[in-house]
């Protein structure tokens, strides 16, 4: 373990991370905090108070911060930079706010279905994952990033050819939250994910996969009134559906542009393994990378480029 060398932070919409990393990245100390909806106009109060510590022991440290915090709810704004995009492209076009404070932007492109699509923080993620698996830097590979708005990449030889926004995770959310689909409006929904009932929902996605989606969700209500399925069980049934259809909307337009069986997915441990689960399927043994050890070796790799004079 190094001396501190830099503070990283990936500041979402809901919730802030910050980390004190060395050079290559390895997690010295944590604090969290307010997501960049929350925080308004405070970005440089908060920083500075959740760091304050740290400059105390080490004096002001350099900063590298990716996600919301560059958009237009965020402390600056930055630029998208159009795909397809070389790691060295995201590293140089980072916004500086003062010497030393630098923030990543975001991509974007046109998708298959001809449609813009934007992504922020990922792109970070995606830089980290080079670093820890080396073999994403040769030939082409899909990535899948999976949350509350799942980004599909493809890579060529390290480089982000195109990407696809599936907003799975939002709609879970808001499914479980507003509507009567897997439970009662006046008790709590759970939202526990049982490994055996998404087993079941993706099993029964696949059974009929060219269904239309919005033709499969009452299923999780039907199911449950004819006793097929307990209301607790409910959640992780919707969630069966919603993955697999989305690992399969997916494969469906990207897949071909892909080596055999070259799938990365980027994110916590649960999440990932939903998704494997639903890859498995289709004959995919996705390998997995952890969301949070990408972020800190992406936002690492930016800071690198950036003290040796590469970057903004």
């Amino acid at each position: 373990m190094g001396e501190p060398s830099f503070v990283g932070g990936d500041w979402g919409t809901s919730h802030l991370r910050l980390f004190l990393c060395d050079a290559q990245g390895t997690l010295l100390d944590t604090r969290t905090g307010p997501g960049a909806l929350e925080a308004g106009g405070r970005f440089s109060d908060i920083f500075e108070s959740l760091t304050a510590r740290w400059e105390q022991l080490h004096g002001r440290l350099p900063a590298v911060l990716c996600g919301m915090v560059g958009s237009s709810i965020g402390w600056t704004q930055t630029p998208y930079i159009a795909c397809p995009a070389i790691p060295e492209q995201i590293a140089d076009a980072c916004v500086t706010l003062r010497g030393g404070f630098h923030i990543v932007p975001g991509l974007s492109c046109r998708n298959r279905f001809n449609s813009p699509d934007f992504l922020r923080g990922e792109e970070t993620q995606i830089l980290g994952a080079l670093q820890l698996a080396p073999a994403l830097r040769q030939g082409r590979c899909l990535l899948c990033l999976p949350g509350t708005h799942t980004k599909w990449a493809v890579l060529e030889d390290g480089s982000v050819q195109e990407f696809l926004t599936a907003p799975t995770g939002e709609l879970f959310a808001v499914l479980c939250d507003h509507s009567v689909l897997v439970g009662s409006r006046h008790g709590r929904v759970e939202t526990r994910i049982d490994a055996e009932s998404f087993k079941e929902g993706v099993a029964h996605f696949n059974a009929f996969p060219h269904a239309q989606l919005l033709h499969r969700l009452f299923e999780c209500r039907g199911r449950q009134l004819r006793g097929d399925i307990a209301a607790p069980a409910a959640a992780a049934y919707l969630s069966g559906l919603l993955v697999a259809s989305d690992v399969y909307g997916a494969l469906g337009v990207l897949s071909s542009s892909i080596e055999p069986r070259s799938i990365y997915l980027i994110g916590s441990s649960d999440l990932t393994q939903l998704y494997s689960t639903a890859l498995a399927v289709h004959g995919y043994d996705a390998s997995r990378v952890e969301g949070a050890a990408a972020s800190r070796a992406g936002l690492a790799h930016v800071h690198r480029r950036v003290a040796a004079g590469g970057g903004a």
